[in-house]
């Protein structure tokens, strides 16, 4: 696995600043007040410098969900049982989900995948298993996962993205399900980010103020007993982190490797961005932040990597569903530099020089 790791860390570059610089003349030159259409443009010269592409094309789109259950669960940090994860992953595959319906409305295919889900499956059409272990286990007693499987939750993330190029991937939005998994998430960020714990913990299913004061207790003695290094995101995955977390740290270097747009969702797509960014600081540069979530530690997150979100609708439901409306903002950004017509092709007069 370290070889294929190494190999998809050293395939990272920096975003091709020629066609950015193309890309961004063409905006400058359509028939509209420089810098009138905002993040849109400035998406749209991200994406250019992604690609490669001087006028970009997302035709591919994928929302890469991955589910896992956390053994910190039994700590009492949700509102819901350790089960829903399974039951929910079915409802993924039968199509009853909120991200079945906004990817469906973007255009995107939806590739649900088994990182850890107790109970685990039978072979299920539309389900790609790439289970790591029957949940991690619990943080506030010992590691959540061992190095080793730590580092298979990223290899099994990359090999999906390479698996999936193969088929035609334009962007890729990341996506989870797990109960537990914002308690795995705020220990990683306060782990790396050296944030206060109580900062970087929120509500996630909806908890109220003495859950929640009992979850902030739970992350700080997860951190206590375990002292992942902050310095090392592989020891900071496997001491506090989650399966479908590494999987898609895996997702996000492998499509930075591959020269894909990753639009991240919420809070649990954050953590893993920590991890992939503390691997290959590259990485942020192809990271698109859908939204910041109402899960109080996000926007802190979003802040710690230097990302603006495009969206605030007060969600929190992850799955996703703001990654898919991310994708939506990043094709109509991209169609704007496409299609619009410049001056000159309009017969337009362009602005009074002063």
């Amino acid at each position: 696995m370290a070889n294929s790791l190494d190999r998809v860390l050293k395939a990272i570059k920096p975003l091709d600043s020629s066609v950015m610089a193309t890309a961004q003349r063409r905006q400058d030159n359509l028939t509209k007040p420089h810098g009138s259409l905002g993040r849109l443009e400035e998406l749209s010269i991200q994406i250019a410098g992604i690609r490669g592409e001087a006028i970009p094309k997302l035709e591919d789109k994928a929302i890469i969900t991955m589910a896992a259950d956390h053994g910190v669960v039994a700590e009492g940090v949700s509102l819901y049982p350790q089960e829903v994860t399974r039951q929910m992953v079915l409802n993924f595959l039968q199509d009853g989900a909120a991200i079945n319906v906004l990817a469906n409305h973007v255009g995107a295919r939806v590739i649900v995948v088994d990182m850890g889900v107790i109970g685990g499956f039978q072979a299920m059409p539309g389900l790609l298993c790439k289970m790591i272990d029957f949940g991690t286990k619990n943080m506030a007693k010992g590691p959540a996962m061992t190095h080793q499987q730590a580092m298979d939750a990223l290899k099994a993330g990359i090999e999906l993205v390479e698996a999936e190029a193969k088929r035609g991937l334009d962007i890729i939005g990341t996506g989870d399900m797990g109960l537990g998994n914002t308690t795995a998430s705020s220990a990683i960020f306060a782990a790396i980010s050296g944030e206060p714990v109580k900062k970087a913990t929120g509500r996630g299913t909806g908890i109220d103020n003495k859950q929640l004061a009992h979850k902030v207790k739970v992350i700080e003695t997860a951190l206590s007993i375990n002292k992942p290094n902050p310095e090392d995101p592989i020891d900071v995955l496997a001491k506090v982190g989650g399966f479908e977390i590494g999987g898609l740290a895996g997702v996000i270097l492998a499509g930075a490797a591959q020269r894909v747009p990753v639009v991240i969702d919420g809070f649990i797509s954050g953590a893993a961005a920590l991890i992939a960014t503390g691997l290959s600081p590259q990485v942020k540069d192809y990271l698109i932040a859908a939204h910041v979530s109402a899960e109080s530690g996000h926007k802190f997150l979003l802040d710690f990597l230097g990302l603006k979100p495009l969206l605030n609708l007060n969600m929190r439901l992850g799955e996703g569903t703001g990654a898919a409306l991310g994708i939506f903002l990043a094709e109509a950004a991209v169609n704007i530099l496409a299609q619009m017509a410049t001056f000159a092709e309009a017969g337009v007069s362009e602005a009074e020089p002063k």
